[in-house]
């Protein structure tokens, strides 16, 4: 069965080729740009992608209107990014898993690299998301500076998983996209009541958000995600790029609890 991929992009020239070429094979590839002001979207036109625009206002907003105006070729599309590339075993099960029609959607968990090396243990693989769904019908849902699938959809899980660059850009664009992430985390953890049944949940899903709004109940921040991610998660096993990793959390942490403190502030 074929299937179609969507790629959100923003001034992606650097990461753009890279993802495009591990969906060659795929017949129907479609970009979502936002604005760019690079080559992003006349590299998208001379592989063969289909280009539109759309001004970016959140991740669940760009998906939920790619899934509902874009006429995709196929019933079935992979949301990828474009610092992200496919596998070839995920786009095999992809295939097979297109067949499906009682469900609405497929978990997907990323391979996170860093320095060219896969840290499973600190970036807490299989770290599902929502990306293999159904169009025009499946709904995201926008949670901090992500998005999540709504509570609705019926959803499985795909065993193989997709490739993520951490640092495509370099550790300062990171820690720059991640000072603005820290904005949309900060009110979510005011929002989201902390349910501690989930922290012993038999869903990793489950329990991995469950742990994310502990962390942001708790005093200390960064050094309880430090610890979490380096120790309990065992990410000392990855080596000098996972501590680099669980490093680069802990500031991100430290980010987001500051815009805590100052939203506090603000509302008194």
């Amino acid at each position: 069965m074929a299937y179609s991929v969507l790629i959100l992009t923003l001034d992606e020239e650097r990461n753009l080729p890279s993802c495009l070429e591990s969906v060659r094979d795929c017949g129907d590839v479609v970009i979502l740009d936002s604005g760019s002001k690079d080559r992003t979207t006349a590299i998208a036109r001379e592989a063969g992608a289909r280009v539109f625009e759309r001004a970016f206002d959140n991740f669940a907003g760009q998906r939920n209107f790619a899934q509902a105006s874009i006429p995709f070729r196929n019933p079935w599309v992979f949301h990828l990014d474009a610092d992200e590339r496919m596998t070839p075993d995920l786009a095999a099960e992809c295939g097979g898993a297109s067949a499906r029609t009682d469900l609405d959607g497929f978990y997907a968990a990323p391979r996170m690299l860093l320095e060219g090396r896969w840290i499973p243990r600190c970036t807490d693989f299989p770290a599902w998301q929502a990306r293999f769904v159904r169009a025009p019908g499946f709904r995201f849902v926008q949670t901090g500076h992500g998005q999540r699938e709504d509570p609705a959809m019926r959803m499985g899980k795909l065993k193989a998983s997709y490739l993520h660059e951490i640092l495509s850009g370099g550790e300062a664009a990171w820690m720059e996209k991640h000072r603005r992430y820290a904005a949309e985390e900060a009110v979510t953890a005011l929002r989201a009541p902390l349910a501690p049944r989930h922290l012993l949940s038999g869903d990793p899903l489950a329990r991995r958000r469950a742990v994310k709004r502990l962390g942001a109940a708790l005093p200390f921040r960064p050094a309880f995600r430090f610890i979490y991610q380096y120790f309990l998660r065992l990410g000392l096993l990855d080596g000098r790029p996972g501590l680099r990793y669980c490093r680069m959390l802990a500031r991100y942490e430290g980010l987001v609890a500051a815009e805590v403190r100052r939203l506090r502030r603000v509302g008194g």
